[in-house]
């Protein structure tokens, strides 16, 4: 059930206190007018929508991303457990390489760090092992290993982007402060439609949880824009995309 509750934060009970607040003063001091809240939908909603939008494909790039950079790594290892020149010392240590690239990789993008010189100098010794060893593998398996190396790149540089760069901060502050303003302009067109005769619980709810939905799906957009730091619902499982994984 908590893991359901990650959703709230304190921009919840920032619009849970204004859907408070606002609805009060409204009433006491009798301020009620009809508009047409279209504009307002169209000012909040559509930027939101293209917002999540833009974390989901976000997200499903990564994940395309981490399973080839997964398999490039594989792919090299068995090429080089093949090969029947190199010795059985030889084969651990760039298992060894290659499972610490990727160990490393995955904890660099679960952290907020943004400097990649490690990351470079690991993927780099997969280069120095083939220079190393260059006359225990034939030239057509180093060709084919050099394509693999090519895909490990494309898919951390592709990665390290989605780690780096987020969406608009820009945008999601015209719909954070849209969200905020929303209880003040809706909130007496709503005392207007239900009439002051009526119990005011009704615009309290009503405005409470229009702002709650609203909120939880700029918090629910929040988070899945950063799919590696295991805090959303959403977030991407890195453990099982490691070059040894034990997915239990």
């Amino acid at each position: 059930m908590i893991k359901y509750l990650s959703i709230l934060n304190h921009r919840t009970l920032i619009t849970l206190l204004l859907s408070l607040i606002i609805p009060f003063f409204a009433y006491h001091f009798k301020i009620i007018y009809n508009i047409d809240l279209t504009l307002i939908s169209i000012a909040i909603i559509f930027p939101l929508v293209f917002a999540i939008r833009g974390a989901f494909k976000r997200r499903e790039k990564a994940l395309e991303f981490l399973s080839l950079h997964r398999g490039a790594l594989k792919t090299i290892h068995y090429f080089f457990k093949g090969s029947e020149k190199l010795s059985e010392e030889a084969k651990e240590e760039i298992e060894r390489r290659l499972n610490d690239l990727s160990i490393s990789f995955l904890d660099h993008l679960s952290q907020t760090r943004y400097n990649t010189d490690s990351i470079d100098v690991k993927t780099d010794s997969i280069f120095e092992f083939i220079k190393k060893h260059d006359e225990h593998i034939s030239n057509g398996v180093k060709q084919k290993i050099f394509r693999f190396i090519r895909d490990i790149h494309v898919a951390q540089e592709n990665l390290i982007a989605i780690h780096t760069h987020r969406t608009p901060i820009s945008l999601k502050a015209y719909c954070l402060i849209f969200i905020y303003m929303f209880p003040v302009i809706y909130t007496p067109t709503i005392i207007n439609k239900i009439g002051l005769d009526n119990p005011s619980a009704l615009t309290y709810f009503v405005v409470i949880i229009s702002e709650f939905i609203l909120i939880s799906l700029y918090n629910i957009q929040d988070q899945m824009e950063y799919p590696f730091d295991k805090e959303g619902l959403d977030d991407i499982k890195l453990d099982h995309f490691k070059f040894n994984r034990s997915i239990e």
